[in-house]
């Protein structure tokens, strides 16, 4: 496909939908924009539970962190070899030192949440518009109007609630998935916090 087709496309997509489609092609940009950096963040460490993780950092701490919680696991063993004699100011250090992560893995989930909102409403918007249209060509007669009359009316409401729905179901699936990850790294850092600031972790 052409440049010369995808702008064609793109503009006849905006002609059918009305109004609300180019704040619903902005929703669509941002949503999958905040999802894939919350996939990118929320990649998980593997099958390495977090107790064999500790015990691998603190054998080789210098061993690269490739996602959050190795990262954490990571600072939290050099924390824990500075403060090994004081296990309350060891967990105040790891508080203060996990806040970042347990704020980055949150990163656009409330823009995410607001554009599976707002996205329906943009569909039902267009969908009040076009139902507008439909009637004012009733009143008029003018059923062949230059904007379509009756039948642009209803085909621009049906399809601006098409694509309301296209934008916020896929979100809200793929929103639900990342939400899970990010409890379970949630779990991973208290657990972590815990074992550090208990005794030495034994098999």
């Amino acid at each position: 496909m052409t440049i010369e087709e995808l702008i064609r496309l793109i503009w006849e997509l905006f002609e059918a939908g009305g109004i609300v489609m180019p704040p619903l092609l902005l929703c669509a940009l941002l949503l999958w924009y905040g999802l894939g950096y919350r996939f990118s963040i929320l990649k998980s460490s593997g099958s390495m539970g977090v107790r064999d993780m500790l015990k691998f950092y603190q054998e080789d701490p210098g061993r690269p962190a490739k996602s959050i919680v190795e990262q954490a696991v990571q600072q939290g063993v050099t924390l824990k070899n500075k403060h090994v004699g004081n296990l309350k100011q060891l967990r105040r250090f790891l508080d203060a030192a996990f806040y970042e992560y347990e704020k980055e893995i949150k990163s656009f989930s409330v823009l995410v949440k607001t554009v599976v909102v707002i996205s329906p409403l943009l569909g039902l918007l267009g969908t009040v518009v076009g139902m507008v249209e439909t009637f004012d060509s009733l009143a008029s007669m003018a059923l062949f109007s230059q904007s379509g009359g009756i039948a642009g009316g209803i085909s621009q409401a049906l399809f601006s609630t098409q694509m309301g729905l296209a934008v916020a179901i896929p979100g809200l699936l793929v929103h639900s998935i990342l939400n899970k990850k990010q409890q379970q790294i949630e779990k991973d850092l208290r657990q972590i916090k815990s074992l550090l600031c208990s005794q030495p972790i034994t098999s």
